[in-house]
């Protein structure tokens, strides 16, 4: 169980790094607005998922999704550095719908409460 540990650890680690970077350092207006939600490691290190969400529609997703791709090989090459691992896990980028379906689901709250008020 030491290898789970160890790549969630690393997961933790490569989320906030990339957040940081995407704040500060990428400087792609496609990445803008683009929140880190989670990162899946497996268990050799050798491949990283991170999830992003972005608020609007199916075309923001896709302008972020390429926004990500392409700053994909800056990333990595930072993260290795600031991490010092002996091998930079590959990163795919994946977007995670959670977030939208969440503020979907607070609105229709929102209408069946004001609907209850009546």
């Amino acid at each position: 169980m030491l290898h789970g540990k160890r790549a969630e650890r690393v997961g933790d680690q490569i989320l906030k790094e990339i957040a940081l970077l995407i704040l500060t350092r990428v400087k792609d207006p496609r990445v803008q607005g683009v929140t880190m939600t989670g990162t899946r490691v497996t268990g050799d290190l050798k491949q990283a998922k991170v999830y992003f969400s972005v608020l609007g529609g199916q075309g923001e997703v896709e302008r972020a999704q390429a926004g990500l791709d392409s700053a994909k090989g800056f990333i990595k090459r930072e993260i290795g550095l600031r991490l010092k691992l002996r091998y930079m896990p590959d990163i795919t980028f994946i977007h995670d719908p959670s977030l939208e379906s969440g503020t979907r689901m607070e609105l229709l709250f929102k209408e069946l409460n004001l609907g209850d008020e009546e």
